[in-house]
């Protein structure tokens, strides 16, 4: 039904057909004991119809006028049953249509009315008595209770259509946020990979243009890592495009040979992990190797993971700067809160300092049972 046009012409027409067509059987199987139409009951069955057509933008005054002229066509002896379709509508309709006080006060009005015609009606049947007062009584009440059920499961529906809406927004949100993260920690490792290599070239390139070739290549490398992983971070944006992690320790071989650091890599277990913990182990490497391309350009890297039943043992430990006063830089001081946020999201921990010389990144990633 349209709530735009506030109008039901058809549905209107179809009440209309219905009620008249209908009502002239009825009128021929009562012909002994009713009146026959004539133009006012012609009249009087399509108002409620017309009524019907303007419902939606008058709801109650309209329904008020169609459970008048039944009420009228009613004490006027004309044949009964098909001209209570359209006080059906509009009573069923106030109900969905949340006018429920009015509806049931109507469908209360229109019961005395019903029971006062079956004691004092002029119809040449009398008697009808108490079976007739509880059978209209049952038939309204049922109806209303009928409205009133389809009533609380549309709203239910409507409730739960708003909450899938509202929870497929959340997870966007959070999908947005997850890319955000993606895209800082792909450009924070990869630039400050091509700065460092960059400020080495030209600090070697007079005196030693082999090893400065060396870094110009490895800058090479990495500007071609960080466009490749852009643009794997941003086909999640894309129509239809699967939402997969952009980086998982199957990568961690490559990420380890292109930091430019001597690096020794050790795995101790292995067992398959939850996507989620995967990506947060990689990035967690990664940033750790840019704070020591950063911060202590030259050092022995060990990276090792530890497989354990309940957790991911994800450590990352440098010697130190191999030569005082390498080029390095300060930064900003964001790469370890957020690997720390990382590690939280997925209720785990990560503690970083000084080991020795050098500094120490040891994250706990909590893993959830294997399956037997």
């Amino acid at each position: 039904m349209r709530r735009t046009s506030g109008f039901d012409p058809y549905f209107g027409l179809i009440v209309a057909v219905a009620q008249v067509v209908t009502s002239q059987g009825a009128a021929w199987g009562q012909r002994e004991f009713r009146r026959p139409l004539d133009a006012l009951a012609y009249a009087l069955l399509l108002v409620g119809p017309v009524m019907i057509t303007v419902r939606r933008r008058f709801p109650i005054p309209s329904a008020a006028v169609a459970l008048v002229s039944t009420y009228v066509y009613t004490w006027l002896d004309y044949p009964l049953g098909p001209v209570y379709i359209a006080p059906i509508v509009v009573l069923f309709t106030l109900v969905l249509e949340r006018h429920r006080l009015a509806a049931w006060i109507m469908a209360g009005v229109t019961l005395a009315v019903l029971i006062a015609y079956g004691h004092f009606g002029s119809m040449r049947h009398k008697g009808l008595g108490l079976f007739h007062d509880l059978a209209i009584t049952a038939f309204i009440l049922l109806f209303m209770v009928l409205a009133e059920l389809v009533r609380i499961v549309r709203e239910r529906r409507a409730q739960q259509q708003r909450a899938a809406e509202e929870e497929t927004r959340r997870q966007a949100s959070e999908e947005r946020l997850t890319m955000a993260q993606e895209l800082h920690d792909v450009l924070a490792h990869n630039i400050s990979l091509i700065h460092v290599q960059a400020s080495t070239a030209l600090h070697l390139i007079d005196d030693h243009p082999e090893q400065a070739r060396t870094a110009l290549a490895t800058i090479k490398t990495a500007s071609k890592e960080v466009l490749g992983e852009m643009r794997s971070v941003l086909n999640v944006l894309r129509e239809g495009a699967p939402r997969a992690p952009t980086a998982g320790l199957d990568r961690l071989d490559d990420l380890v040979g292109r930091s430019g650091l001597p690096v020794t890599l050790k795995r101790v277990g292995s067992r398959p992990l939850p996507p989620q913990v995967e990506r947060a182990a990689y990035r967690i490497v990664q940033e750790s190797l840019t704070n020591v391309t950063r911060h202590a350009p030259g050092a022995q890297v060990a990276v090792r993971l530890e497989y354990g039943d309940g957790e991911l043992v994800v450590r990352v430990t440098d010697t130190g700067s191999a030569t005082p006063g390498a080029l390095s830089e300060d930064g900003s001081g964001n790469g370890i809160p957020g690997m720390r946020e990382r590690a939280s999201a997925l209720g785990g921990t990560l503690v970083a300092g000084p080991s020795g010389t050098g500094f120490q990144v040891e994250a706990r990633l909590p893993l959830p049972e294997e399956s037997s």
